[in-house]
């Protein structure tokens, strides 16, 4: 592995396997509190690293697959530019694959030892796998419209879940609420970016707005961030938050309502990214409570 450190981290995308890796110690806070801190805290780091060598080993594994296709759509892309060498990316793969698993089996053994539930999150974990592989690879959901969207914004999702199963406590409802409201606004954002991408996609993919037209397919997104919504709500409704607390949503539930603007005059971009916002400020104000 001849390459620079640089190209390895650029080849797992370590930016998006950040975004993805925070949200584990977030699963375990909506779980427990700050509680996880001084119980868990070894628990919830081992099984941060499993989701950034999982997530970095899936995307490595994409990019081997496209990597013909990346020669001229992504020339600046490790594999394609040659700074790293196909067959140094093949035991990279099996190098992060390596490292999560252990990362994985150590937290299920802490949580053995603590007499806490460790089947959840190897069950997650599995799921997740399986998820990743036939979006990638196998049958290719990627290029199967809705069910692709669904696949990937289920992976999103369970990453909520497997931080709270990373403390032995999935079963909180806050953490499935949460985890509501991630995957419907990423599944609402899968739509619309299909939507952007609806003339790059001609010949490769089969997406929703290919069969059934972009106003059709925003207005399906729409419903989604509506249902998002809903996730975002109940919490405030049934508990564990007062009702008055929901206050802490206003910025979230602004940009969500507010989004059949863009999307009907079809700001597909401007849609997708207040979307991932919305997502963010949703997380956070689901935090804020906790500490006021």
């Amino acid at each position: 592995m001849a390459a620079s450190v640089k190209a390895y981290f650029e080849l797992m995308r370590l930016k998006n396997v950040a975004l993805a890796a925070i949200t584990v110690p977030l699963g375990a806070q909506f779980a427990m509190g700050d509680a996880w801190i001084s119980s868990h805290l070894t628990e919830v780091i081992l099984q941060t690293f499993a989701v950034v060598f999982f997530i970095g080993a899936g995307n490595t594994m994409n990019d081997i697959k496209d990597i013909d296709i990346d020669k001229e759509a992504h020339p600046n892309r490790p594999l394609a530019s040659g700074a790293i060498s196909l067959k140094n990316a093949r035991i990279f793969v099996k190098l992060l694959w390596a490292l999560s698993i252990l990362c994985l089996a150590v937290g299920i053994v802490l949580l053995y030892q603590n007499s806490d539930s460790w089947l959840e999150i190897l069950l997650i974990y599995i799921v997740a796998i399986t998820l990743m592989m036939t979006y990638d690879h196998g049958p290719a959901l990627k290029n199967s419209g809705l069910v692709g969207n669904i696949s990937i914004s289920v992976m999103v999702g369970f990453v909520i879940l497997y931080g709270a199963a990373s403390v032995g406590q999935v079963w909180n409802s806050l953490v499935w609420w949460t985890a509501g409201v991630v995957f419907f606004t990423n599944l609402a954002r899968e739509i619309v970016k299909d939507c952007q991408d609806i003339e790059a996609d001609e010949g490769t993919r089969e997406t929703l707005p290919m069969k059934i037209g972009l106003v059709k397919s925003r207005m399906t997104a729409y419903v989604f961030v509506m249902a998002s919504l809903v996730c975002l709500y109940i919490p405030y409704w049934k508990g564990p938050f007062e009702f008055n607390e929901i206050i802490y949503q206003t910025p979230a539930i602004l940009l969500l309502i507010t989004l059949n603007k863009p999307m009907t005059l079809g700001e597909d971009y401007k849609a997708a990214s207040t979307i991932r916002i919305a997502m963010l400020l949703g997380l956070v104000g689901f935090i804020v409570p906790m500490y006021i």
